[in-house]
C-alpha cells in the first residue's frame, strides 16, 4: 500500500535550478563586455586603415585625419581652458533646455493622456508646430529671444519637447484598465490611483521618452550652436573646420557623442532609482 501510495505521488519538479537562495548573485557574463569592445575596436582599425591607406571608394577618406592625428589634439586640448568652458556652456545649455522640457512635456502628458478635455485643447496646436524640426526655429528663436544663449537653450527645448511628450501619453493611455479597476475596487481614489497605478505603470515609457529628447536636445543644441553660437562644442567643431584643423572636427564630434551617451546614461541611471523593479529584472 505505502508503495503504491508512493509510485501513484506525482513527482515535483527540482527548485533548486530555477531560485537562487537569498543573498546569492547571479555570476555576471563578460561576454558582452568584450564583444562591445571588440566591435568599438573594429572601427577605430577600419578607420585607421582607410584614413592611413587614403581610400577613395565610396566615401572620401583622403582627408578624413588618423585615429592618431586626432589623439594628438586631444592631449593638446584636454587641458586648454578654452576647449573646457566649450563643453561646460554645451552642457549648461542642454541640461537647461531639457530640463524645462522634461517637466513640462510630462504635465502635458499626463494630462492629456488621462483628459479627453485636455487632449481636444492642446493637442491641435502642438500636432500643427511637431513636424517643424527644431533647427528650423533658429532663425526666429534668435529673433525672439534678446540674447543668444536664451534662443539656444530655446532650440534645445523644442527637440527634447516632443519625444517626452508623445512617450509620456503613450505610456498613460496603454495602462492596463484592470489594474485601474482592481484599484478602485480596493477603495482607492482618483488620486491615489493616478499617483499609485497610472504614473508607475507609464514610467518606463516617459523614461523612453526622456532618453530619445536627450539625444534631440544635444543634436538641435549643436546645430543651433554651428549657426548662432560663439561658444560651444558645436561652435568650436565648425570653427576647426573653417580653420582647417580637421583632427579638431573629429575631436569635436566624439566629444558630442561622449556627451550624449553619458546624459543618456544618466537618465537610465536615475531611472533605476524611481523604477526598482526594472533594476531587479535586469538583475535576474
Amino acid at each position: 500500500m505505502a508503495n503504491a501510495l508512493v509510485s501513484s505521488s506525482p513527482t515535483l519538479p527540482s527548485l533548486g535550478n530555477h531560485v537562487r537562495p537569498a543573498g546569492v548573485r547571479k555570476k555576471r557574463s563578460f561576454a558582452p563586455v568584450v564583444i562591445r569592445c571588440a566591435s568599438l575596436l573594429a572601427c577605430i582599425a577600419f578607420w585607421h586603415v582607410a584614413s592611413t591607406n587614403r581610400w577613395n571608394v565610396i566615401v572620401n577618406f583622403e582627408n578624413v585625419p588618423s585615429p592618431g592625428a586626432v589623439c594628438q589634439a586631444a592631449v593638446q586640448l584636454i587641458s586648454s581652458p578654452k576647449f573646457q568652458s566649450h563643453l561646460l556652456s554645451s552642457i549648461a545649455r542642454v541640461f537647461s533646455g531639457f530640463g524645462c522640457a522634461a517637466v513640462l512635456a510630462i504635465a502635458i502628458g499626463l494630462g492629456v493622456g488621462r483628459s479627453k478635455l485636455w487632449s481636444d485643447l492642446l493637442m491641435p496646436p502642438l500636432e500643427l508646430l511637431r513636424p517643424i524640426p527644431a533647427v528650423a526655429w533658429i532663425p526666429l528663436a534668435v529673433l525672439m529671444f534678446p540674447n543668444p544663449e536664451e534662443s539656444m537653450v530655446y532650440i534645445t527645448f523644442v527637440g527634447a519637447f516632443y519625444p517626452i511628450l508623445l512617450n509620456t501619453i503613450h505610456g498613460v493611455s496603454s495602462v492596463d484598465s484592470n489594474l485601474i479597476f482592481a484599484s478602485l475596487t480596493l477603495g482607492a481614489n482618483r488620486l491615489r490611483v493616478f499617483s499609485d497605478v497610472i504614473v508607475p505603470a507609464a514610467l518606463p515609457a516617459i523614461v523612453t521618452g526622456l532618453s530619445i529628447g536627450m539625444g534631440n536636445s544635444w543634436f538641435s543644441l549643436v546645430t543651433a550652436e554651428m549657426v548662432a553660437g560663439q561658444f560651444g562644442i558645436g561652435y568650436y567643431t565648425w570653427e576647426s573646420y573653417t580653420l582647417q584643423k580637421y583632427p579638431n572636427i573629429v575631436l569635436g564630434m566624439i566629444a558630442i557623442g561622449l556627451l550624449g551617451m553619458l546624459s543618456s546614461l544618466l537618465i537610465q541611471r536615475v531611472a533605476w532609482f524611481f523604477m526598482p523593479w526594472v533594476k531587479l529584472g535586469a538583475n535576474r
